[in-house]
């Protein structure tokens, strides 16, 4: 696995969008045109702390002189927000990844597109582009109110206002989501994705399941992995294909900490199991996926698993390192 190709950037503006939420918007050192995108992708920020982060872009994907990302200050943060929001200014160098897509539109004849929060970042770039292409959709925005909507007015004076309802959770019951009535009527020709907090996610991938949508039509994209209970978790051993050694994996320790302390990086960025940067293919034994990055058809095949959350159900796994 290789490293991504890095971009050096400067934070041209920061601003703030609501409350808790700040805009950084990037353009390159060199003055040049930055990598093009495709409407869901993200990139690596690498921030100064050492840490890397994921953001999606919610720019328009036409636009090449600029990236923009915003990130919620989370009172539950890691390091990154915080780091954002504290350590990142106007005027800053900071180095980024080119961009990449794991949350891709696909053809549709009618796109149905459910925000949660800060979720609505790489929802944003859909819709501006679906609103451009002329198609049929609508975003559905829920926030826990006014004060806390990021880019609300922005949204209601573009192109992609009227397909965008805002749904508050401090707002009248009249204004509130109808998921069922949202999901009702799916259809082959339906397209729907979600983004969000993980509750947010499950409830409405559990009730458009329900409601009769087809799972390859629900697309969705994590921007954190829910807790996990680790309570039970036992101790075992990792095979490397290439050499033969074996090498244990404490029950307190994952895959990608166990290994990087016998000298064997695997490369990683969010080690949350979300980006899909720590990909590795399992060549034996069965895995006890952890991770909010692989479908659940990807995790039945059990040929590859994230080394930084995930684990083995038995005693063994033989990796292709």
């Amino acid at each position: 696995m290789t490293a991504q190709e890095t971009i050096q950037v400067r934070v041209v503006k920061k601003q703030a969008e609501a409350e808790g939420i700040a805009s950084f918007e990037l353009a390159r050192v060199d003055g040049a045109a930055l990598p093009p995108f495709s409407a869901g992708s993200h990139i690596d920020v690498h921030l100064p702390s050492g840490l890397t982060r994921q953001y999606s872009l919610c720019n328009a994907s036409h636009e090449s002189h600029r990236y923009r990302i915003a990130v919620l200050r989370d009172a539950a943060s890691r390091g990154g927000s915080v780091a954002m929001h504290d350590s990142v200014h106007e005027g800053d160098v900071i180095t980024i990844s080119t961009p990449r897509n794991h949350f891709a539109l696909h053809p549709a004849q009618r796109t149905v597109l459910l925000a949660g929060g800060i979720g609505v970042t790489p929802l944003l770039c859909m819709a501006d582009r679906l609103a451009r292409t002329g198609a049929d959709f609508a975003l559905h925005y829920c926030t826990r109110s006014v004060e806390r909507t990021a880019f609300a007015s922005e949204i209601a004076a573009s192109a992609m206002g009227p397909h965008v309802r805002f749904h508050f959770d401090a707002g009248a019951p009249e204004q509130k989501l109808d998921l069922a009535k949202v999901l009702a009527a799916p259809g082959a020709e339906k397209r729907l994705y979600v983004c969000g907090p993980a509750g947010f996610i499950d409830h409405v991938v559990g009730t458009a399941k329900a409601m009769g949508w087809a799972q390859d039509h629900i697309h969705l994209e994590y921007f954190g992995a829910p807790a996990q209970d680790t309570s039970g978790d036992q101790g075992f051993e990792v095979r490397i294909a290439s050499t033969g050694k074996v090498y244990p994996i404490a029950a307190d320790a994952s895959v990608v900490e166990a290994l990087r302390s016998q000298g064997i990086d695997i490369l990683t960025a969010c080690e949350q199991g979300v980006c899909g940067t720590c990909l590795t293919r399992v060549l034996e034994g069965e895995v006890d996926h952890r991770d909010m990055y692989l479908t659940d058809e990807e995790k039945a095949a059990n040929e590859q698993f994230m080394p930084c959350c995930s684990r083995a159900r038995g005693k063994l796994l033989v990796l292709d390192l």
